[in-house]
Formats: structure tokens, C-alpha cells, sequence
């Protein structure tokens, strides 16, 4: 069924001959597969490919931890017990109140596993013959044979995946080292990070590269051993994501009508179906990482890690880590009627929501078999609404994106005897419910989005493109502090809280790791955190 992970188990298998063999080492480091002799293990198309799977694979690990950055930094979760002091509790507070330091275990995790897969990446490429140079993938002979098409659909689906982890590091940490090459230790040391824009510039390169290259084939023409691949409508919808975040909205038009057009993409009818195990890489997913359940090593674990605390094996077999845990405000946004609630989230008891979102059934510990969606076509629609921004009428076809959405999720027309405030409606062309001015649709968008894509690792993105970012979250603070920020140990004011949100703390810290290993130059550290 998911022809990638399988592909991978075999290489997992090979791993594993080796890891025992080195057993009498007290701490064994493996290197990459791609990295092995890669000048001579990358010979064909068989070769590249096997290796080009693992860096599929790497996706896993990043992913991990991703949503302490992108969820609950943001309005939607917080950490679930505000009363205790253990470590892992106190990692996340610091993240969520963004008071943490540069020596936080979680930031230099995520920072080392994405890197590592950008290496992988790298010696993928190498064997294809691609540089980059002067802001432009050159691509020669390379070390592996393979016909035409072979080497550029790898090319494509290499160069869309460090476009995409690229994307996330510079949004993370901004200021990043670029590194498009194999390099040695002793290289890595005398490397400087690169401006934001240099990243940006790279980002774009390989995006561009990927969408000229990558077979032009629809949705309908997946075959199955291609399914969850990056294709040519993955790579065009993540560089359209890049220019509306460089506010370059043109370009992202004219990608987002391509793919609203052209891919053969569309919405499903039910919002449960998008994520259910048995409806995987359906026509509204143009890009998800996949995992497999059944003791492969392979499965998901955020079944359990989102699942609540002392539930057993009432919500998920072996119970749950209670993380991702849903904010007040983010509970009471649904309207009624509307149909994404009860698949998003649910309560066990009153005081413990959770994200059910990715959750299905486990026999072992965070082993579960859901994908997770990294491009939706939702998303393409409403980031087409924000790329045309407001268009000078509550029925233009700003509108209408957000309300074809809305739509599916089971809103209704909307008639003057009804309750809007309440009830989930599409939102009318009159009255006083109508979106009539700029500021009104851009909050109507931004709450669109918030709902749609809820813990799918977006909101916080969502935030930092908006003029008022530092704004709406210390608002975050002072809607949860009654309720939850008050009953912190230590004690912490709202004034503090509030306090900690400026614009420098917005991104990370370089991991204090990364600087401190450095004994050839000062790479520098983030503004706000020195």
C-alpha cells in the first residue's frame, strides 16, 4: 500500500545487519546509506532511488517535533499541565511562552534531523550532476546512469525536498547555513550563515528547477508506486507558499490558478475522508509524509503522543502523551454545524481536549498508520483568496475561495432570520455579515485557515505572515491566562508573558550546540537571545 515505506524497510534491514555487527561499540554513529562510498554506490538508477526513499524516510524525524513550533507557539495549543515541573513539561512551557534560551534540547533536535536529511539529499543530487550556482540549479552527467526521465523525475522529487526543508528552516531560524554540496566537518566549520534572502534565493532555485524538470502529469496519472512522491503540483503549490510568505503575490497567483486548473487536484467531498487511513493520498493531498503501522519502525506517532494522559486504552492502545493539547479559544471557535470539529478534535473528559485529527487504532506505542499532510488543496484555494487579497466586493472571487471551503465543511446560505453568530454559514453577498472591507476579510481568511488546517503544522506560519503577528499572540496569552498561564509553576504575570513576544523571539535560537562545537569562527546567534 505505500510503496515508499516498504521500498525503505528492505534499507532498514541492511542498516540493522550493520548496527549489530558494531554492537561492541559503546556509542555507534552510522552514516547515512547515501553517504557510504557514495561516489560509487550511487551508479544507477536502482542505486539513486533506493537512496532517494531513506531521504523520504528522513522526513519522520523532523516531523516529530515540528508542532512545538508551529502549533503550540501559536493560538491553537498549549502545554496541558500547567501545574508541573518535570523537564519535558517545562521544554514545551518555555517554547509555548517563548522565554526559552538557545540551549533548548527540542530546537537543536529539529535543527540536527533536518540537516541530516539535507545531507542525505545532497549526495542524491551530487549523483545526478546538480550545483547550485549564481541563484540556479546547473545540472551536468553526474555519477549515475540512467535514461532521461529517470534523472529528472529524481531531480525533482531531491530538489523538492530540500526546497521544503529549507522553507521550514529559514521560517524557523531565519539567518541558516546553506549548503547545497556534500561538505566535511572541517568545511561545515568554516561555513557562515547565510542572509535570509540567500535562502530564499536557493529555495526558489530548487522549486524552480523541480517544476521544469518533474514529469507534467495529473493527478490521474499517479501510478501506484508513485503515490506519496513529490510530483511537478506538489513543487508549484510549496514555491506559490514561498512568494505569498515573500508577499511576491503575482507569482503565487499564477502558480495556484495552475494547479487549481491544471493538476486534476481537487477537494474531497467529506473533510473526515481527507485523513482517513483508508482514503491515504486522495485527489486533496498533493503532498503528505507518510508513515506505515505494523512494527515496522515506520509508523506514526502522534496517535499517541496527542492522544490525553491517563485515558489508557480508551482513546488509543498503550494511552497518550496528552501534547498538542487545544487551547480554550481554539475549542470554542466552531460554529454549529460546522463539520470539521468532530474529526479535529474531542474531549475525553471535560478538562482534557485533544487532537484526534491523526488517530487511529495502534497495536504498538506511537505506531500508527496515518499520513501527515504537508499540502492540501484547501490550502491552494485559500491561499489563492490571500494572494488576491480583498477585492472590492463581499461576493468577488476572494470570497467565494473562502466560501467554497465552507462549503464542504457543511455551511449553508445564509438567510436573514438566522443566527450567524452561531450557526455556520457561507458568508453572504449583503448585510451586515457581509465581508466588505479589507480588514474584515483578511481576519475572515486567517480564521479560515486557522479552522481548516488546524495542527496541521501551518497556524503558526499563518501568523507570522500577518502585519499584527506579535499582536495576536500575546492576545493568545491574555485569552488563556485565567484558565491556564495563571496556575504556571513558576508563577509568571501576563505582563511578562506578554512581554516575551517580540518580534526577535518570533524565530528560534541557533542552537547554542551548533555554536559552541564551532572552535574555527563565531557563527553568530539570533537577535534576542544573545
Amino acid at each position: 500500500m505505500k510503496n515508499i515505506l516498504r521500498h525503505h524497510k528492505k534499507v532498514l534491514i541492511a542498516v540493522a545487519s550493520v548496527i549489530s555487527l558494531s554492537s561492541c561499540q559503546k556509542t555507534i554513529e552510522l552514516e547515512p546509506i547515501s553517504n557510504v562510498g557514495s561516489d560509487e554506490y550511487y551508479k544507477n538508477f536502482t542505486e539513486v532511488s533506493s537512496a532517494l526513499t531513506g531521504c523520504y524516510s528522513g522526513l519522520h524525524k523532523p516531523l516529530y517535533n515540528e508542532w512545538q513550533f508551529t502549533e503550540l507557539r501559536s493560538d491553537n495549543s498549549k502545554q496541558g499541565v500547567p501545574n508541573s515541573s518535570n523537564v519535558t513539561n517545562a521544554e514545551l512551557n518555555a517554547l509555548d511562552m517563548f522565554n526559552l534560551n538557545p540551549f533548548h534540547e527540542r530546537v537543536y533536535d529539529y535543527w540536527l534531523d533536518t540537516y541530516n536529511n539535507v545531507r542525505a539529499i545532497n549526495y542524491v543530487l551530487r549523483s545526478l550532476g546538480a550545483k547550485y550556482e549564481n541563484n540556479e540549479i546547473i545540472v551536468g552527467q553526474g555519477t549515475a546512469q540512467m535514461n532521461a526521465d529517470q534523472k529528472n523525475k529524481i531531480l525533482g522529487e531531491a530538489l523538492f525536498l530540500r526546497a521544503y526543508h529549507y522553507f521550514n528552516l529559514v521560517r524557523l531560524y531565519g539567518s541558516v547555513f546553506l549548503i547545497s554540496e556534500p561538505i566535511t566537518p572541517q568545511q561545515a566549520k568554516l561555513m557562515y550563515r547565510s542572509s535570509i534572502q540567500d535562502i530564499y534565493n536557493f529555495i526558489i532555485a530548487d522549486l524552480k528547477k523541480a517544476n521544469e524538470v518533474f514529469p507534467q502529469g495529473g493527478f490521474a496519472s499517479i501510478t501506484s508506486a508513485d503515490l506519496g512522491r513529490a510530483n511537478v503540483w506538489a513543487s508549484k503549490t510549496l514555491l506559490a507558499k514561498v512568494y505569498l510568505t515573500l508577499d511576491r503575490k503575482p507569482e503565487a497567483i499564477t502558480l495556484l490558478n495552475d494547479v487549481i486548473n491544471n493538476s486534476g487536484y481537487g477537494l474531497v467531498d467529506s473533510y473526515a475522508d481527507i485523513f482517513s487511513i483508508s482514503n491515504e493520498m486522495n485527489k486533496e493531498i498533493l503532498f503528505a509524509v507518510r508513515y506505515k503501522g505494523g512494527g515496522f519502525g515506520m509508523g506514526s506517532p502522534f496517535a499517541n503522543l496527542f492522544a490525553p494522559t491517563g485515558s489508557g486504552n480508551a482513546v488509543v492502545n498503550n494511552d497518550g502523551n496528552g501534547y498538542n493539547f487545544p487551547t480554550d479559544d481554539f475549542q470554542l471557535i466552531y460554529k454549529a454545524g460546522d463539520k470539521r470539529k468532530e474529526v479535529t478534535i474531542a474531549n475525553y473528559t471535560p478538562e482534557k481536549p485533544y487532537v484526534k485529527k491523526f488517530l487511529s487504532q495502534v497495536a504498538l506505542r506511537y505506531d500508527a498508520e496515518n499520513d501527515f499532510p504537508v499540502l492540501r488543496f484547501a490550502d491552494v484555494l485559500l491561499m489563492k483568496a490571500e494572494a488576491l487579497g480583498y477585492d472590492g466586493s463581499p461576493n468577488g472571487e476572494s470570497v467565494q475561495l473562502i466560501n467554497r471551503v465552507r462549503e464542504r465543511a457543511g455551511a449553508l446560505d445564509y438567510g436573514s432570520n438566522t443566527d450567524f453568530t452561531i450557526k455556520f454559514y457561507k458568508y453572504p453577498a449583503t448585510g451586515p455579515f457581509a465581508l466588505t472591507d479589507a480588514e474584515t476579510f483578511r481576519q475572515a481568511l486567517l480564521n479560515e485557515r486557522r479552522i481548516e488546517l488546524a495542527f496541521e503544522n501551518q497556524r503558526y506560519f499563518d501568523i507570522l505572515r500577518q502585519p499584527d503577528a506579535t499582536n495576536i499572540l500575546k492576545q493568545h496569552f491574555a485569552n488563556e491566562f485565567d484558565s491556564h498561564y495563571s496556575e504556571i509553576i513558576p508563577p509568571i504575570s501576563l505582563a511578562t508573558l506578554q512581554s516575551n513576544v517580540t518580534v526577535q523571539r518570533l524565530i528560534l535560537p541557533i542552537p547554542q550546540k551548533e555554536i559552541d562545537k564551532n572552535d574555527q569562527i563565531d557563527i553568530g546567534q539570533n537577535d534576542g537571545y544573545n
